[in-house]
C-alpha cells in the first residue's frame, strides 16, 4: 500500500483547477443506465470511485468511451456512454455483489435498474468508514413506487423487483441525497405522477433533475425540497457536463490559509458554492472572488469570529443550503492555526470526528467533546505542528490529515492513502506543482 511522505513547512503559490465533482458523477454515470441511447457527459474526475462505477457499468454491458475534452485542464475526462444491451446476469452475479459491496456509490444503480429493467440488487455498500450509513430512505420509496423488497439473513444485500413502478407522494424521513437521487432515478419512468417531499436540493441533486429533463423526463421543483415527476415511458440521449468539486474547491481554500500560501483557485462555480465561501469567512479567512475565480491572499494569520453576543463559533453542518458535512473535517483542521476558538458539530455522522487524535498527537489543541462535537482552540501560529505518521480513515480525514502534514515542521508519513485517491485525483503531483513536497512512497 501507498503511503504520502510529506515534507511541511513549504509555501505554495500558483493556481488550482478543480476536478469534476465526485458526488454529482456518482449520480450522473448512474442514470446512463435509464436509457438506451447515447449520453455523453464531460468533466468526469480520473478517481478511484467514479472509476470502480465506470468498471461496473462496463461489466454490466455499457458500451464506454473516453472522448477528447476540450479544455486546458488533463485532471478530468469526457465519456460517451450506451446502455442498449445490458447483461441482467451480471446482476445477480457475486462479482456485481462484490464489487458493489466495495464501493458506496453503488447504490444508486438500484434506482435506473428497477425503473428500467424490474429488479435490481443493492448490497450493503462500502466507502468511508465514518459512522452508520441506512438505506432506509431509499428502501422505503421504492417501496412506495410500488417495488417489493426481499431481504435473505446472511446475504447481505437486497433484492428490489417491481411489475411496474407507479407514481406517489412520499415524505422523506431524512433530505438524504442519494436517497433522493435514487428515487427520482426511478420515479421518472414510473406510472403517473410523483411528488417528493423533504427532497435533498444540493447543487448536485439539481444537476441531475436537469439532465433527466433533458433526456424528456419531467421533474418540476428543481432546486427546492419538493420535486414532482411525471413519469414518462422512456428517456433519450443527452450530453452532461458536471460541475466543478465544491469539496475541492473548500479543500484548497483551507489548505491556503493554513499554510500560510497565496493561491487562485480557477473556474469554480462560484455562485453554486452556496454558504461554502461564508463558513471560511468566519474563521478569518480572505476568499476574494474574481469572476469565477477565488484568490486566496497569503495569510500570516486569521481570527475566527465571535458570534454577535461574543459566545464562540459553532459550525456545523445541515442539509442544503446549509454546510455540507465534507467539508467539517478541512474548517476544524485550518482553525487549529487560527486565533481564538470555534467548536465544530458533526451531526450527521458519528466516526467522522475520531481523526483528530492524529492531530493532538501533532500538538494541536483540540476537545474532543463527544462523537459529533469537538473545540479547537487555535494556536495563532505561536506554535508549530509537528511532523509525525497517521492514517488515513476515510476521504476527507485524509485531506484534513495532509494540510496538518504541508503545515507542520518536519517530515509526516500518511497511510492508507487510497482513501484520499478516492476523492482526489493525483493530488501530490497538483500541489508539488506549486510548491509543495509531497512523495508517493
Amino acid at each position: 500500500m501507498a503511503v504520502f511522505k510529506v515534507e511541511g513547512g513549504h509555501r505554495l503559490c500558483g493556481e488550482l483547477i478543480p476536478q469534476g465533482a465526485k458526488n454529482e458523477a456518482l449520480q450522473i454515470l448512474s442514470a446512463v443506465l435509464l436509457t438506451p441511447d447515447r449520453v455523453v457527459v464531460h468533466n468526469v474526475p480520473d478517481i478511484l470511485d467514479v472509476n470502480k462505477l465506470i468498471e461496473m457499468l462496463v461489466d454490466l454491458g455499457v458500451k464506454v468511451e473516453l472522448l477528447p475534452f476540450a479544455s486546458n485542464s488533463n485532471i478530468s475526462k469526457s465519456y460517451a456512454f450506451s446502455a442498449k444491451d445490458i447483461n441482467l446476469d451480471f446482476v445477480r452475479s457475486e462479482e456485481f455483489r462484490r464489487k458493489s459491496a466495495a464501493l458506496r456509490g453503488s447504490v444508486m444503480l438500484t434506482g435506473p435498474m428497477l425503473a428500467r429493467f424490474g429488479f435490481a440488487y443493492m448490497p450493503k455498500p462500502g466507502g468511508d468508514k465514518i459512522g452508520r450509513r441506512r438505506l432506509d430512505t431509499h428502501l422505503i420509496g421504492f417501496e412506495k413506487l410500488g417495488a417489493e423488497l426481499n431481504f435473505e439473513q446472511g446475504s447481505s444485500y437486497f433484492e428490489v423487483k417491481s411489475k411496474g413502478l407507479k407514481g406517489c407522494y412520499m415524505l422523506l424521513d431524512e433530505a438524504s441525497v442519494t436517497g433522493t437521487a435514487n428515487i427520482v432515478m426511478a420515479a421518472v419512468l414510473a406510472e403517473g405522477k410523483t411528488t417528493i417531499y423533504n427532497a435533498a436540493c444540493e447543487p448536485y441533486l439539481q444537476q441531475l433533475c436537469k439532465m433527466l429533463n433533458r433526456m424528456g423526463a419531467k421533474i418540476s421543483g428543481i432546486g427546492s425540497n419538493l420535486l414532482t415527476i411525471e413519469g414518462v415511458k422512456e428517456l433519450g440521449g443527452t450530453d452532461h457536463k458536471i460541475l466543478p468539486d465544491m469539496i475541492e474547491v473548500g479543500s484548497f481554500i483551507g489548505l491556503a490559509a493554513m499554510t500560510g500560501s497565496e493561491i487562485t483557485i480557477k473556474n469554480v462555480a462560484y455562485d453554486e458554492l452556496g454558504i461554502i465561501p461564508a463558513q471560511f469567512r468566519r474563521l478569518g479567512i480572505t476568499v476574494e472572488r474574481r469572476g469565477d475565480d477565488i484568490y486566496i491572499p497569503t495569510h500570516e494569520h486569521y481570527e475566527i469570529e465571535s458570534f454577535m453576543d461574543g459566545s464562540i463559533m459553532t459550525i456545523a453542518d445541515a442539509p442544503w443550503p446549509g454546510l455540507t458535512p465534507d467539508l467539517l473535517s478541512v474548517l476544524l483542521v485550518v482553525a487549529v492555526q487560527a486565533k481564538g476558538s470555534v467548536l465544530i458539530h458533526q451531526k450527521m455522522f458519528e466516526s467522522r470526528l475520531f481523526f483528530v487524535d492524529k492531530l493532538i498527537d501533532m500538538g494541536a489543541q483540540i476537545i474532543l467533546c463527544d462523537p459529533h462535537r469537538a473545540t479547537i482552540i487555535g494556536h495563532n501560529r505561536e506554535f508549530c505542528l509537528r511532523g509525525t505518521r497517521m492514517v488515513s480513515p476515510d476521504i476527507r480525514a485524509g485531506i484534513a490529515l495532509l494540510i496538518a502534514a504541508m503545515s507542520a515542521r518536519g517530515v509526516s508519513v500518511i497511510e492508507n492513502i487510497e482513501q484520499i485517491d478516492r476523492g482526489y485525483q493525483e493530488i501530490d503531483k497538483r500541489l508539488n506543482a506549486i510548491g509543495a513536497k509531497i512523495e508517493r512512497v
